[in-house]
This record gives C-alpha cells, structure tokens and sequence, in this order.
C-alpha cells in the first residue's frame, strides 16, 4: 500500500473525531474541547493534503468524505443513540462501494 493512502486513512479517521469534538466544544466555549478540535481538523486536513500529492484531490477528498460521514453516523448511533435502520444500512453500504469502486478503478488494489 502506498504511504499516500496511508495518510489518507488517517485523515478518514480523524474526519469523525473532530466533528465529535467540535459538537463536544459547544460552538467552543469549553476551552478544551475547542483545542482538541483545532488540532484534529488541523491534522486531518495536513494528513489529506499529504495524500492528494499522490492519489489527487478529486479522488482524495470524495474518499474522506464518504469514510466520514459513515465514522459521523455511527459515531451518532454509538454515543447518541440515533436509531440504526434499514435504509441507514443500504446507504452507508452503498458508499462504502462506492469507495472501493473508486479505489479499484483507480489502479490500485485494496
């Protein structure tokens, strides 16, 4: 695996931890809920621009967004309860094709 995918699984995971953690700052008035916040959002976006030298940013990009909003929407179901259904399940599977049909199509292996 390329060290720029790599990076780019970071980012994916990084993408929830902040969106939790500006939710947890309330609009950052808890001062270190915002730190932690800054320094997530900071690294997660260094850690994409790390990788859209080398898989680019179209591709890149649609790839951190898709792996976060699923980290998004089941961080809701984890630690907010948000009902899990069935049209959750066919929509969260259709992105997580979606992204291995752009990883395939795009030269690479998984």
């Amino acid at each position: 695996m390329d060290i720029a995918w790599i990076y780019l699984i970071a980012a994916c995971i990084l993408e929830p931890i902040w969106v939790i953690c500006l939710e947890r700052s309330d609009n950052f008035k808890k001062l270190g809920w915002g730190i932690v916040t800054l320094v997530t959002v900071l690294s997660c976006l260094y850690l994409l621009s790390l990788a859209v030298l080398s898989i680019g940013p179209g591709m890149a990009y649609s790839i951190l967004a898709g792996i976060g909003s699923i980290g998004a929407v089941v961080a809701g179901i984890i630690l907010y309860k948000d009902p899990m259904n069935k049209k959750k399940i066919l929509y969260i599977s259709l992105i997580i094709i979606g992204v291995i049909g752009v990883r395939l199509t795009s030269g690479g292996m998984l």
